[in-house]
Parts: structure tokens; sequence; C-alpha cells
């Protein structure tokens, strides 16, 4: 599901986790940068891994860092970059622990939100 949006009126937890991943993307100078909230309000934030033998997305590294810590479930997602969309290995990554109806926030290098997503 696709919805446009504006800044304006957004939770202060969803502009907390949009401004944490902005701040990741711009202090790594990676492509995207992500962050995930999950049950309890614990933040996970992340930047794109480009290795010669391992490539992951901002946000599936950021859920993979919630899963490591011990998260059982999210609330929301943020991506930043200059993307138009969440790819569907990513929205499945946040699927896999959050459910369908996850949010995955999408903003530009500005970190102004565009789009939501589920992650269904």
């Amino acid at each position: 599901m696709l919805a446009r949006m504006s800044d304006q009126g957004l939770d202060p937890e969803d502009r907390k986790i949009l401004t944490l991943a902005r701040s990741t993307r711009a202090r790594n100078g990676v492509p995207e940068g992500a962050a995930v909230r999950d049950e309890t309000g614990r933040t996970y934030v992340a930047g794109s891994v480009e290795l010669p033998s391992l490539r992951l997305s901002a946000l599936r590294t950021a859920v993979a860092m919630a899963v490591a810590s011990g998260a059982t479930s999210l609330e929301a997602a943020a991506v930043v970059g200059e993307a138009e969309t969440v790819p569907e290995e990513d929205r499945a990554a946040v699927r896999d622990l959050g459910g369908s109806g996850t949010p995955v926030l999408l903003a530009g290098p500005d970190g102004v939100p565009h789009t939501t997503l589920t992650a269904g």
C-alpha cells in the first residue's frame, strides 16, 4: 500500500527515526540510512553496507541489528535516500519482524517524508 504524506502531523517518534536515518546517511557518507523502532520504543540505525563479499541495504541492516539485540517486533521503519520506493526484499525483512501492517516511511536526502508504505 502506498500513500503520499507530508512532515506535518507526523508522529514525534516517526520524526525521530527519520532524523536518525538521515543523520546516519550523512555521517557515514552512504547512499541510504535507515532506522527501525521496536515494540519497546528502542531504535536501531544503520547505513547501507557495500563490501566485496557483503551487500545489504540500510533497512535490512537495521532490521538485522534489531533482531540481534533481541527485538521481537517492529512498530515502524524509515529509509532516507534517493530512492522513490522500498525494494520488496527490504519490505520483506520488516514484514518478517513487524508484520504486514508495519509502516515504512520513505524520505529524500533532506529527511522530509514523501511516501509511506506498509511492509505487506
